[in-house]
């Protein structure tokens, strides 16, 4: 008789709690019990699941008895308060802030990339960052056949990844900006208008004028893959999308090699979708990446730029593969090499 987890979900009532819970669902993870946890104002509400109705908890110190995992994605500060106390309590915790990502003790994860980094976990084991994990997933294949020496990479990220209420401001000023009524909305989500604009800002600004967003994409990189000195340089944009993040990535190689060498390889990559056609108008967006799993990958071609340069354009859902698919991911690999 295979072995059942009790699994706790801290951030059940939000987008990457829910889709947690619909992700265990799709992929048959044997979930014995189902705890969802959230703040106070969401305890008693309901979370739908397998047919079921489970009524959430406030998520508190002593809400992890008996869990085996522990899936959080209820901010940083929540993360630092009490995943400790899940770990405590005997439960692998698997969070989706940032609050442990760069700690030395703590296991930074893509199941595709660095799977083994699970048998040294303490207790958490981090997820990264949505825009990190699907520039990895597609550049680590490539990496293994040809070193990689530097990466610029320019990202265009949906606004679902700030949440449901950024979702709500870009229907809502889309919708009055059609009517010719901007006069009647003002920002309370992000600094500027988001509805048909854009703009390069991602997370507080750093003091030598890079934005956190992109210190995560550059650090994150180098300690998931092992290369502490890789040179990455990074923007990362806000756009008016609802679901899925867009990277466009230049890499500098080691070696000379051709646009086909490298989607023979990443077609056989896991978790690589090569969707690569552009005289048809085959390439990945966003809507088409919505929803789905993959690591879309297409305009595979070479760059004059970096030495031995290719570029190419990566689409993944920031909510599904940049979060919630990430973490059960790895719940499964503690699962299947016995390490729960």
């Amino acid at each position: 008789m295979r072995r059942e987890f009790n699994v706790a979900i801290v951030g059940a009532t939000g987008l990457v709690g829910q889709t947690m819970a619909a992700v265990l669902e799709e992929r048959r993870f044997p979930v014995k019990h189902l705890r969802p946890l959230a703040s106070a104002r969401s305890a008693d509400t309901v979370l739908p699941w397998k047919g079921n109705t489970y009524t959430i908890e406030e998520a508190k110190e002593n809400s992890f008895a008996g869990i085996d995992i522990a899936l959080f994605s209820a901010g940083t500060e929540v993360s630092r308060q009490l995943a400790p106390e899940a770990a405590r309590a005997g439960a692998v915790v698997i969070d989706n802030s940032a609050a442990f990502r760069m700690d030395d003790d703590v296991p930074l994860v893509v199941p595709e990339v660095n799977p083994k980094d699970v048998e040294w976990q303490r207790g958490i084991i981090a997820n990264p960052n949505c825009s990190t994990i699907q520039m990895v997933v597609a550049l680590n294949p490539i990496h293994k056949a040809n070193p990689l020496k530097s990466v610029v990479v320019d990202t265009y990220q949906s606004v679902s990844g700030t949440g449901s209420a950024a979702l709500t401001e870009l229907r809502t000023q889309a919708r009055l900006m059609l009517d010719d009524k901007e006069d009647q909305f003002k920002p309370e989500v992000y600094p500027h208008p988001i509805a048909f604009n854009l703009f390069p800002h991602i997370d507080v600004f750093l003091g030598d004028g890079y934005c956190k967003e992109e210190w995560k994409m550059i650090h994150e990189t180098r300690k998931i893959m092992h290369l502490p000195d890789l040179r990455l340089a990074v923007t990362t944009v806000r756009v008016p999308v609802m679901f899925a993040h867009s990277e466009a990535v230049h890499i500098g190689l080691t070696k000379e090699m051709s646009p086909e060498e490298v989607r023979a390889i990443l077609r056989d990559a896991p978790g690589v979708v090569v969707q690569d056609d552009p005289q048809v108008a085959i390439y990945p967006t966003p809507l088409s990446a919505a929803g789905r799993d993959g690591v879309f990958v297409g305009r595979i071609r070479r760059n004059d730029v970096l030495p031995n340069g290719l570029s190419m354009w990566v689409v993944s859902d920031n909510i599904r593969k940049g979060a919630a698919l990430n973490a059960v991911q790895i719940a499964e690999l503690l699962w299947q090499r016995g390490i729960i």
